[in-house]
């Protein structure tokens, strides 16, 4: 009886074997590259001079990401002349001069810009397959000639509407219908068509779920399910009715979760179970991979039907990687290539130990991972009918025939589309190709020697280098919740349960540290289900505020004297608390203001960032500035102004609330706190925090109440040395008028803080991104339906791209899921109260008789439950519109035509507002010139125009849009101080101290 090996006798005979496969297989490559006589010598020569320098590299696959937008040749040759003016001392000679003497319009331009055309395509066919039905079918037979298996996989723009939804499901069944009968006519190849399990279909395609929805969202895993789960059943049908196979391809992370339960929960429905010609993708680079197997084993058993697994290393890294950092989440990726290459060893064997279960097929150019599974397969006695190499389309050729060669099965992953809408493709083959770690480019380019090449990956951890921590400033942004993760949306369920039992209590105003219930009280009302009460706050009335002022000026002595040390420790408690709490305060936002999910914990974060950094700069600003000389000191330091009113707005309800009252307390001030009428529970909530952080009565006031009752008391009170106001222009303005007006009792100049809204403007350039623009506009527009400042009313779009961007912005909003916003995939909820749905249905009158109205989301099934106004897009709209140039805070968009990016810019400039504005374009010149000219104080280029982070975002802008300096910048909490310089002159009888030594002693 044969001694079962050890894993360590194992492991040594896999790794030798590796390399012997690994020498045999490269001494094959090295007698077939490519000649000068073949086109993809040349190809490879441009790859190779694009590698040889990063800048090049860079704006080269730039250009290539934007060719397919630039319609003529004068657009082609300024991108060209924009993209490469920075690197021009990089190119060769003959590029130089081309550039150089090329001009717009001219022959040499024009022979210029028709050459970079066809370089794209040609480069372009050599990785996508074809884009006609005849092209697909000349490769796929060109493939199985050269003896290799096909996958073929649909390119083209993103899916944003159920439209392009649709017509990706029906692209692939007509091709699975139409190649089917023509694959079957070939002749029998039992290397590819058989496997150790019995027969193989011919016709095998490769689908993105996320492709079969236009709202595929991980917050709502029920509700995406549901559109997509019939749509894969259709394909599945079509896939048994075709004897055809059907492979679901893995994407970013946060897909993961929901891509691997809408598959499992599928296919083990009755109809399905025994469906045995599907599989389906998993990602080396994901330390959680090698659960997601264990759990793929598992339910594969519990199936009774095997899958194919398609291993990878994972083509999202640099996107996690961001993504991630830009979130200060967790990387969901290893940060070292080795250490995904070492994973993919090891989940290679899991495959072949297990492949009457998940039968194996590995994606890879690597030499050395390809040849480990090999030999592992060899020492596990595992044949090589019973995996498959899986490569890309244009890439590593003679490694693809080398296996196939030895008697491996070899599928070539076929992309197919368009070519011009393939680009983006292409940029992430071209990027891959040219990665300082590419297998490609070590062995082919960099001529890297083959014993480097097969290095074990693991011995790669003997050398690593841990990477140095970045440098801490004392603030970092709070995580957002990951609502792709099941554990955070059972937290977040759990609390609006939660929230839901509390309804119908009572909150006092809060006045020096005693509860004070009034006759007068306001109603909270959720906006989602305007029947339902939340609850009852007091109303101060006007004798309540000034009992407020004065408790808060009886306050602020001792509360001015607390160390700043001491004040930025309490913000952090405050900090501490919301964290605590922050489902809790989530929920009451989704509640009380209408807010979905993301909206409302991106509303705690803020707060929690408004703590943490606010804390972090006062303790910079409490350090004294010394400038001395001999016989004389000089300080400069900072007092606080005195008693604040804060009077805030209800569309964040908690995070511009807590950053006025922090930066008021952290900087020495006393506070009457005024929010807003409809969102008064929340402000309780707020209060309750503060309270809980120990801070001392009167230094904090609750005040809720009306605001024409209140408000003039807090805005004229000669007690009141400074209002910070979030709101409404007219009432900003009237704030700053009464403040102005000076009482003779007052000691103090007032000074008043205002940011008053906007008219915010996105562009949209005729090379932008359209997937991109799209997004971006629907975002910044029609998230928690329009209402915040920053929010996108109007969007300039050039003449040339106009139909078609607006044609897909209508189709796209349309997919938008409007309702109640406890439903987590509402992305569109409620406008806050009935006064706000009427004023923004007046603006929908007012602009069908101004404009077109190209789309009116129908809410008529809601109108009974809340405040529902759907998506209105007007177009042919004239800049000087009402809808074009008033402040409507409510879902609703004007779309402006421009004939170029010059009159775009003056269209944008062109209201009394100046708050946010975004650019999507590729052009450099025009975003610096977006940069230059576009008036508002945050300018976005290439993203949507809403979320702004504390320090990395500060926010706040001029004209008509703000009284003030950005919130959660460098320089707010500076209005908050009044800064004072004291000189001593410290000579007597002739003599000073000596200032340096004291210094030193210190």
């Amino acid at each position: 009886m044969a001694r079962k090996k050890s894993s360590s006798d194992l492991n040594q005979q896999i790794e030798q074997r590796t390399r012997d496969l690994g020498e045999q297989i490269w001494g094959h490559l090295e007698r077939r590259e490519p000649t000068m006589f073949e086109k993809r010598w040349w190809d490879d020569r441009i790859l190779s001079w694009a590698m040889a320098d990063e800048s090049v590299k860079v704006q080269m696959f730039r250009f290539v990401d934007v060719l397919p937008m630039l319609r003529s040749h004068d657009s082609i040759v300024r991108h060209l002349q924009e993209y490469f003016e920075d690197v021009r001392k990089h190119l060769p000679w003959a590029a130089r001069i081309g550039l150089e003497l090329s001009q717009p319009n001219s022959v040499l331009g024009r022979a210029l810009a028709l050459n970079a055309r066809s370089n794209a395509r040609r480069m372009a066919s050599r990785f996508i397959a074809g884009s006609s039905v005849e092209e697909i079918h000349y490769t796929v037979d060109r493939l199985r000639s050269e003896n290799f298996a096909f996958t073929l996989d649909l390119l083209g723009e993103a899916v944003i509407s159920e439209v392009e939804a649709e017509a990706y499901l029906q692209s692939y069944l007509d091709l699975i219908s139409g190649l089917a009968p023509r694959v079957r006519k070939w002749s029998e190849n039992v290397q590819l068509d058989w496997d150790s399990q019995g027969h193989l279909p011919r016709t095998n395609v490769s689908i993105k779920l996320s492709a079969l929805c236009s709202q595929f969202k991980p917050t709502d895993p029920v509700g995406t399910m549901a559109v997509v789960q019939p749509r894969l059943r259709k394909l599945l049908r079509h896939a048994m009715k075709y004897d055809a196979y059907l492979h679901v391809d893995m994407e970013q992370n946060s897909y993961k979760p929901l891509t691997l339960e809408i598959f499992k929960q599928t296919l083990m429905e009755k109809e399905f179970r025994d469906f045995d010609n599907v599989g389906i993708v998993i990602q080396a680079y994901l330390p959680a991979a090698e659960q997601d197997l264990q759990d793929l084993l598992k339910w594969t058993k519990k199936r009774k039907t095997p899958i194919w697994i398609r291993l990878v290393k994972g083509a999202y890294w640099d996107y996690e990687t961001i993504v991630s950092g830009y979130r200060n989440w967790p990387i969901p990726v290893f940060q070292q290539k080795w250490e995904s290459d070492a994973n993919f060893e090891k989940l290679t064997k899991v495959l072949l130990e297990n492949h009457q279960w998940l039968r194996p097929a590995f994606g890879s150019h690597n030499l050395r991972s390809l040849a480990h599974a090999i030999a592992a397969a060899h020492e596990l006695d595992i044949p090589p009918s019973a995996y498959e190499i899986q490569m890309l389309y244009g890439m590593g050729k003679e490694q693809a025939q080398v296996f196939a060669e030895l008697g491996h099965r070899v599928r070539i992953y076929t992309p197919f589309g368009e070519l011009i809408p393939g680009m983006a493709y292409l940029v992430r083959r071209l990027l891959e190709n040219t990665s300082n770690d590419s297998f490609l480019r070590q062995s082919f380019t960099e001529h890297v020697n083959l014993e480097t090449l097969m290095m074990n990956p693991s011995e790669h951890a003997k050398t690593a280098t841990k990477q140095k921590p970045a440098e801490d400033d004392g603030f970092q942004n709070e995580p957002l919740t990951d609502f792709s993760l099941e554990e955070s949306r059972t937290k977040m369920q759990a609390a609006l349960e939660e929230v839901e039992d509390q309804f119908g209590k009572e909150y006092p105003l809060l006045i020096n540290g005693r509860a004070i219930d009034t006759k007068a009280t306001i109603t909270s009302r959720n906006p989602s289900h305007k029947s339902d009460s939340l609850g009852t706050v007091s109303s101060a009335s006007a004798d309540d505020a000034i009992d407020a002022i004065d408790a808060a000026r009886r306050a602020f002595p001792a509360w001015s004297r607390t160390e700043p040390q001491y004040r930025a420790e309490y913000l952090e408690l405050i900090a501490a608390n919301m964290r605590r709490r922050r489902f809790e305060l989530a929920a009451w936002i989704v509640f009380e203001c209408g807010k979905p999910w993301e909206e409302a914990d991106g509303d705690v974060v803020e707060a929690i960032d408004f703590c943490m950094y606010y804390a972090n700069q006062m303790r910079r600003l409490a350090h004294p500035l010394h400038c001395d000389v001999p016989g004389e000191e000089n300080v400069y330091f900072y007092r606080p102004r005195g008693t604040v009113a804060v009077i805030a707005p209800w569309n964040f309800p908690l995070a511009i609330l807590t950053g006025m009252t922090v930066a008021s307390l952290v900087t020495g001030n006393t506070v009457v706190m005024k929010p807003a009428e409809q969102s008064s529970i929340v402000a309780a909530k707020l209060m309750d925090v503060i309270h809980e952080s120990g801070i001392p009565d009167g230094v904090v006031n609750f005040l809720p109440g009306i605001g024409e009752e209140v408000g003039p008391e807090l805005v004229g009170s000669p007690d009141v040395e400074m209002i910070t106001f979030t709101g409404s222009r007219d009432v900003g303005l009237a704030i700053n008028e009464t403040a102005s007006d000076t009482d003779t009792r007052q000691k103090m100049v007032k000074r008043v803080i205002a940011e008053m809204g906007g008219k915010n403007a996105i562009i949209v350039d005729d090379d932008a991104d359209l997937d991109e623009a799209v997004l971006g506009v629907i975002h910044s527009a029609f998230n928690y339906a329009g209402q915040k400042c920053s929010a996108c009313s109007r969007v300039i779009v050039l003449e040339s791209i106009h139909d078609t961007f607006v044609s897909r912005l209508v189709e796209a909003t349309k997919a938008l899921k409007i309702g109640p916003a406890e439903d987590p995939g509402t992305v569109v909820g409620p406008v806050i109260d009935e006064e706000a749905q009427q004023r923004i249905l007046e603006y929908i009158e007012i602009g069908k008789e101004e404009a077109t109205l190209a789309l009116a989301c129908d809410t008529s099934d809601l109108e009974d439950e809340g405040y529902y106004i759907g998506p209105h897009i007007f177009t042919d709209v004239d800049s000087t519109c009402q809808i074009a140039q008033e402040e409507i805070f409510g879902p609703v968009l004007a779309v402006i035509k421009a004939d170029d990016f010059d009159e775009a810019i003056t269209i944008a400039n062109d209201t009394p507002y100046a708050l946010t504005a975004g650019v999507f374009s590729r052009s450099p010149a025009h975003l610096n010139k977006a940069r230059m000219e576009i008036v508002a104080g945050n300018i976005y280029l290439n993203r949507n125009i809403t979320g702004a982070m504390v320090e990395r975002h500060p926010f706040g802008g001029f004209k008509m849009s703000g009284i003030g300096s950005k919130t959660g910048g460098p320089d707010y909490l500076l209005q908050f101080l009044v800064p004072v310089n004291v000189t001593e002159n410290t000579m007597r009888r002739g003599f000073a101290p000596d200032a340096t030594a004291e210094d030193e002693e210190e």
